[in-house]
């Protein structure tokens, strides 16, 4: 895996040095309420597990599966949810959890069916930002880091499934993704 890597963007010790500054901030944000943690899988789960052992308050995790990408490097911008939420979120302060927003598309669709379940709020953390490549009007509550238009995979990021267990936040050579003929 690691001959496929142009170059490492954020250093393992990069992502837990601001996992842990996003943890304090959002365990001062929800002091005395009741937050409820939405990963969106399967991306954001790496960073959800770290996100959630530094915030310091009482929380409870729920997940949602969506796709928006299928087998391409694009996203289509029709948002299926896969796997729904288990519990009620209505009254509860909810903190949507993603491993990146690119265009915000399937973030802004998601924030709009999960306000149509009245939560008490609803605010969004990302560990990583393109704005650079926003179609949609959305800005994240809570960010790890704005990267540049690369392709990146590492720290729950994936290509073709692959890649979500490096411990850093890699550029994917772009042969890699090239010879595929999805991008």
């Amino acid at each position: 895996m690691q001959n496929q890597i142009a170059k490492i963007l954020i250093s393992e010790e990069q992502i837990k040095s601001k996992v842990r500054e996003l943890g304090e901030g959002i365990s001062l944000d929800y002091q005395d309420k009741n937050l409820v943690v939405i990963g969106i899988l399967k991306g954001a789960i790496v960073f959800l597990a770290d996100l959630v052992r530094e915030i310091k308050v009482p929380l409870q995790m729920d997940f949602m599966a969506v796709s928006s990408y299928g087998t391409s490097t694009h996203t289509s911008g029709v948002v299926r949810i896969l796997k729904d939420l288990e519990g009620d979120i209505a009254g509860k302060d909810i903190l949507l959890v993603e491993d990146i927003i690119d265009t915000g598309l399937t973030l802004s669709y998601l924030k709009e069916n999960l306000k149509a379940r009245r939560p008490a709020s609803l605010k969004i953390c990302t560990f990583l930002d393109k704005p650079s490549r926003r179609k949609a009007d959305l800005l994240p509550d809570y960010k790890g880091y704005d990267i540049p238009d690369e392709f990146v995979v590492g720290y729950g990021l994936d290509f073709s499934g692959k890649f979500r267990n490096l411990p850093y936040v890699g550029v994917l050579k772009p042969e890699c993704y090239q010879k595929t003929n999805l991008r």
